[in-house]
């Protein structure tokens, strides 16, 4: 074992602050990453306040890794020293399900091990995500990194980036499709580059007029105030996908009125509890609401390949480590514009 620098917290009311942990040695089929960023999801504030139960103290978070591969074990042959990777939310599954076998892992039937606070079947206890010097990950979990994306800017496509991506995907969204992208956060941003990149149309459906001009720069070809009757009533029936990135809950009836016979609308933010929604919404038109989790490793693979095809990264702003619980606190408030990345020097330094 080796003892690396971390950030992370005691308990659900106490700040990050700097601790130590142990990473496990290489072994046969393990790559050992030198982390040069590390993203910051409104999962990982969840997951250290104990927002949805069953956090693991001390909390390590931090899913959205980008690093310098600095060692590999004798049976890997995807990577090897020098080489820029990624890792994203999971770091084991069994691979002996359904959907694991079926390159599903994050639907993993024995449950997928979280990147962080999930079960380390290496050292006991739980695993520790990427706010760290360095992670040592199974070959079959790390991700190569397109050589002409900005290193720092890749770090969120490894969580918002493959969650958006995948229903884009998986729905078939196609050239000339009119998409709608609910709310313009973190998800929404990539939400509005990824089906931009595809060839849709773009509609940003949000409730505030003040975000239409940013949602314009970012790719969207029109921009739909949610809050407005009249402009709701024209869109009806019209779209052929919508990608809700809401993070809370709220009502998804007016929604509903807006999607074509047979179309979908996936929810990708909101893990809990939703306004009822009338039946008749989906009755009248064969409509379905559904759901996506991220997405497995070699959809995020497709999915970074893709983005270093189309030339698409998040819009970040970089930020030192020991500026973290800042950090926190204008993510809560959204003042962020559109992820936070942390350049893990500063924890060396």
């Amino acid at each position: 074992m080796s003892q690396v620098k971390a950030y992370g917290a005691q308990d659900k009311d106490a700040d990050l602050k700097q601790i130590d942990i142990e990473r496990r040695e290489v072994k046969d089929k393990d790559v050992k990453i030198q982390i040069t960023y590390c993203g910051v999801c409104h999962s990982d504030i969840h997951t250290v306040r104990n927002d949805w139960g069953g956090s693991k103290y001390p909390v390590v978070p931090g899913h959205e890794i980008i690093g310098k591969v600095v060692e590999v074990g004798n049976q890997v042959s995807n990577f090897k020293e020098g080489d820029l990777v990624g890792v994203g939310c999971m770091v084991d599954s069994c691979r002996e399900c359904d959907p694991c076998k079926n390159d599903l892992e994050q639907f993993c039937e024995n449950g997928m091990v979280g990147t962080y606070n999930g079960k380390d079947k290496h050292l006991g206890g739980h695993t520790f995500g990427g706010y760290s010097e360095m992670i040592v990950v199974e070959e079959h979990f790390v991700l190569s990194i397109p050589k002409n994306l900005d290193e720092k800017a890749v770090a969120p496509l490894l969580c918002a980036g493959i969650t958006t991506y995948s229903p884009l995907r998986h729905w078939n969204v196609q050239e000339g499709d009119k998409v709608g992208v609910i709310g313009l956060g973190g998800l929404g941003h990539m939400g509005i580059k990824l089906a931009h990149a595809m060839g849709a149309k773009v509609v940003m459906i949000t409730t505030s007029p003040k975000k239409a001009e940013d949602a314009k720069r970012l790719g969207a070809d029109e921009v739909l105030i949610s809050k407005d009757e009249e402009a709701m009533k024209k869109h009806a029936n019209s779209f052929d996908f919508l990608l809700n990135t809401v993070p809370v809950k709220h009502d998804i009836n007016p929604y509903l009125a807006l999607l074509k016979i047979d179309a979908t609308m996936v929810m990708v933010g909101a893990i809990e509890p939703l306004e009822p929604m009338h039946g008749g919404s989906l009755i009248m038109g064969r409509k379905r609401v559904a759901g996506s989790l991220i997405g497995g490793i070699k959809e995020t693979q497709e999915m970074l390949d893709f983005c270093g095809e189309h030339n698409v990264v998040s819009d970040v702003e970089v930020i030192d480590m020991q500026n973290i619980n800042d950090a926190y606190e204008r993510v809560v408030n959204s003042d962020v514009k559109y992820r936070f990345v942390i350049d893990m020097e500063s924890l060396r330094n």
